[in-house]
């Protein structure tokens, strides 16, 4: 019986050691960390507190500060949550509370003037914050978009941009992105096909894609007699940039045949666009030996400069009257303030019947267009209220300011010569006023003119008396 009692005795002095010393749970055999009573070790289980509802929590007597159970039903929808018992009261601890890790690496895509920034997302994570700087503060909200395009950067350089993912519990670290552009290159463009081409002058220009990541410094366009123009030969400059420009070709020989390239240029270099070709006009002679620069604009041809002859096509003079033409029922011309000066700006002022005489007051193979050969004009250019802007001359030159949608796109170069009085032959609306005379009679004392205006971009359909001089442009047959 003794030798029993002291074999139980032993027993329990082992047991109680195992009991005061720390124990570790785990499946490799390490000891317990030192700092650690309990120490559970696994990589495919998890520690299971004790599981209880919260009339069942709320019972337990004289609760331990840090003491932790799993409520089954403490959650207002009835679902469980963990709880602690800290500083004499129960808390829950926030389901959703799984802090996310920083945003993971992914392929960016360059270009010379932009980077699309890209990243993955992680699990836990409600939304993401970019930021060209490391600063969460100031960053821009994603929301849960995992890509950023940034556009305006310098070509060939290297750019540091931090994105963060962030839910509930706050955002994780940085994830730090670094990217260069793609190297400058020359820029990329194309030209125009030339329009309002008349015997001196024409109308081109070009649009430029792209600035190859470096900022278009010059552009314009070049041409010559011979292909592959650069821009050692003739050129424009207009203006810098990308996008679509006009230029206007001046200074061309009548009757020749041109090619032509969109030029551009960056830091780079210098690159064209596709060539054209096109063939300026011919020009017109009077009978006077005058000799006019022509245009074409859609289906027509008109001269651009106002007639001058002094005699009808069959040699047979104009009468020049300087006085009055109130009674005049026949042909009269004169020049501004008749004076002979004014003839190589204005050209002549004719009244109705001239243009109407049998003889013709145009050269041979034109002709004094009809009210609605001007109307094929104006519609052709976008109708009345817009095509005055795209004749009138540009400019203050001539025209006073300020000269409202004047652009010549057209190379028809409209000036503001005004009207001759009838009655007494004075002569108004000289700079501001343009008229030209159409062969198409209102009625017996009204012609039917066209007008243009320095305060619009309108082109006016008018009416004056036919003993008024007013100016001439011819159409080709």
């Amino acid at each position: 019986m003794r030798i029993k009692f002291c074999i139980f005795l032993f027993f329990l002095l082992v047991k109680s050691s195992f009991l005061f010393s720390q124990v570790a749970i785990n499946v490799d055999g390490s000891t317990p960390n030192n700092s650690a009573m309990l120490d559970v070790k696994s990589n495919n289980k998890g520690f299971l507190p004790p599981r209880m509802t919260q009339a069942e929590m709320m019972a337990i007597s004289n609760p331990a500060n840090g003491l932790i159970v799993y409520c089954t039903d403490c959650l207002r929808d009835g679902n469980g949550v963990l709880a602690t018992f800290m500083n004499g009261n129960w808390n829950t601890l926030n389901i959703n509370c799984i802090a996310a890790l920083a945003p993971i690496l992914a392929t960016n895509v360059p270009s010379v003037a932009g980077i699309v920034w890209n990243w993955k997302g992680v699990p836990y994570a409600t939304g993401y914050k970019w930021s060209i700087s490391n600063d969460y503060g100031t960053a821009t909200q994603m929301d849960t978009v995992t890509t950023k395009t940034e556009t305006g950067l310098v070509c060939n350089t290297a750019y540091t941009r931090y994105v963060w993912a962030y839910n509930t519990c706050g955002n994780s670290l940085p994830l730090t992105l670094t990217q260069a552009t793609l190297a400058c290159s020359v820029p990329t463009l194309t030209t125009t096909v030339a329009s309002s081409i008349a015997s001196i002058t024409a109308t081109s220009g070009g649009n430029i894609t792209s600035d190859g990541g470096s900022a278009i410094s010059i552009r314009g366009v070049c041409w010559g007699t011979v292909p592959n123009p650069t821009t050692a030969n003739s050129k424009t400059s207009d203006d810098t940039g990308i996008g679509t420009f006009t230029s206007i070709l001046t200074g061309l020989t009548p009757n020749t045949t041109y090619y032509l390239r969109a030029y551009a240029t960056n830091n780079v270099g210098t690159s064209y666009g596709n060539e054209i070709t096109f063939r300026t006009n011919d020009t017109v002679t009077d009978i006077d030996g005058n000799v006019y620069n022509t245009v074409t604009i859609g289906t027509q041809t008109w001269m651009v400069e106002n007639l001058k002859t002094t005699k009808y096509r069959n040699g047979e003079v104009i009468a020049n009257v300087a006085g009055s033409w109130a009674t005049l029922v026949t042909g009269a011309y004169s020049w501004l303030n008749n004076d002979v000066a004014n003839k190589a700006v204005y050209g002549g002022y004719y009244n109705w019947y001239a243009v109407a005489d049998t003889r013709n007051i145009a050269p041979a193979g034109w002709h004094v267009p009809t009210d609605a050969e001007w109307t094929t004009l104006t519609d052709y250019l976008g109708g009345a209220r817009v095509a005055g802007g795209k004749l009138k001359e540009a400019g203050t030159a001539h025209w006073q300011t300020p000269n409202t949608g004047a652009t010549n796109s057209t190379g028809f170069t409209a000036l503001p010569g005004g009207n001759r009085y009838h009655g007494d032959g004075t002569f108004f609306n000289v700079g501001s006023y343009g008229y030209w005379c159409s062969s198409t009679a209102y009625d017996a004392t009204y012609s039917y003119p066209r007008s243009l205006y320095y305060g619009n971009a309108g082109a006016s359909l008018s009416s004056c008396y036919k003993q008024d001089g007013i100016s001439l442009r011819c159409v080709r047959d």
